[in-house]
């Protein structure tokens, strides 16, 4: 049996883009969905041998449906993460919209009782964020993108994070859940085998 992956989505937001793939590079087993957006985006910051120094694999916005859907229900995954997560984004999983990839990986992910972390945006009425070519620029969240992010975080198996330390946090505390549960299932089995 293989071990079970980290998959790890990512919106078209230039908000903390780098330092997420600065903490795509310390992990391992991992698997990167770009949004169109993303794609763009990647490049238009001049973040693609960022993401290629990750060395994971990556999977571009080509399909809606087969890949990530198969994937979480064939038990690949243990935990999703979505960041950076656009407003536009968090908009549409807050509803229950399963349109994109990123928007239909979220959705497989709860239908298969997988757990998301999600680094949103806009989380405070007034943020800065690193724009192209190293410019730092005010961004003003409007109320609707605040109360969108406050309704994701009531989704079950979902937690909502609004910093890198926090993000960092929780997917850590994620990966010790997950190879307890694996170690404890495997004492478990070697029990059973001694009686």
């Amino acid at each position: 049996m293989h071990a079970k992956r980290l998959a790890w989505a990512i919106t078209g937001s230039g908000h903390y883009l780098r330092e997420s793939l600065d903490i795509l590079q310390t992990l391992q087993d991992v698997d990167i969905y770009l949004s169109r957006a993303a794609a763009e985006i990647i490049k238009q910051y001049g973040f693609q041998a960022q993401l290629d120094a990750t060395g994971h694999k990556v999977y571009q916005d080509k399909t809606a449906s087969s890949i990530p859907v198969e994937r979480f229900y064939e038990g690949v995954y243990h935990t999703l993460v979505i960041s950076p997560a656009t407003s536009n984004t968090i908009a549409k999983m807050a509803y229950g919209f399963s349109d994109s990839l990123v928007t239909n990986l979220f959705a497989q992910a709860g239908k298969t009782r997988v757990p998301s972390v999600v680094f949103a945006c806009d989380t405070a009425p007034e943020l800065e964020s690193e724009a192209p070519r190293d410019n730092v620029v005010k961004v003003y969240p409007r109320q609707i993108d605040l109360e969108n992010v406050e309704k994701l975080k009531l989704f079950a198996d979902t937690a909502v994070v609004e910093n890198m330390a926090d993000l960092q946090s929780t997917i850590m505390q994620r990966l010790a859940t997950h190879h307890e549960l694996y170690l404890h299932a495997g004492v478990q089995v070697a029990d059973q085998l001694a009686e």
